[in-house]
C-alpha cells in the first residue's frame, strides 16, 4: 500500500491539473476581462498554482521520469471532460490514441519497477 499511494496521489492530482482545461476553454467563450472570464480564468491559474506546489510533493517519491510519463493520462481525462462538459465526439481513433499512451505508461511503470527491483 505504500508505493500505491504516492501513484494514487499523481493520479489525482493528473485530474486536477485536467480540470483546468474545463475552465480554460468556458474562459475562452467569455468576453476578454469580463467577470466570468476573470472567474474562470482565475480557476485555471489557481489549480495550477495547487498543481505545481502538489507536482513538486509527488517527485519526492516519484521518479521524474515515471510522473511525467504518468502526465499522458490527462489526455484519457480531457476527452471524459469533453464529453460530459461540451457534448464532444469521442472518435474510434481517440480511444486508439488513448489506449497506445495508456499502454505506453504502463509499459513505463513496470519497466521502472522491475529495474528498481
Amino acid at each position: 500500500m505504500k508505493k500505491v499511494k504516492p501513484y494514487l496521489l499523481l493520479n489525482l492530482l493528473l485530474i486536477m491539473y485536467s480540470l483546468s482545461g474545463i475552465f480554460s476553454k468556458i474562459a475562452s467563450a467569455k468576453s476578454f476581462l469580463s467577470l466570468e472570464w476573470c472567474f474562470f480564468y482565475g480557476m485555471v491559474i489557481l489549480i495550477m498554482g495547487i498543481y505545481a506546489l502538489l507536482w513538486q510533493q509527488v517527485l519526492k517519491n516519484i521518479p521524474l521520469n515515471i510522473a511525467y510519463a504518468n502526465k499522458a493520462v490527462t489526455l484519457i481525462w480531457g476527452m471524459l471532460w469533453g464529453l460530459l462538459f461540451f457534448n464532444e465526439k469521442i472518435s474510434i481513433t481517440n480511444i486508439v490514441g488513448a489506449a497506445v499512451v495508456f499502454c505506453g505508461v504502463i509499459l513505463m511503470v513496470t519497466g521502472e519497477e522491475r529495474k528498481n527491483g
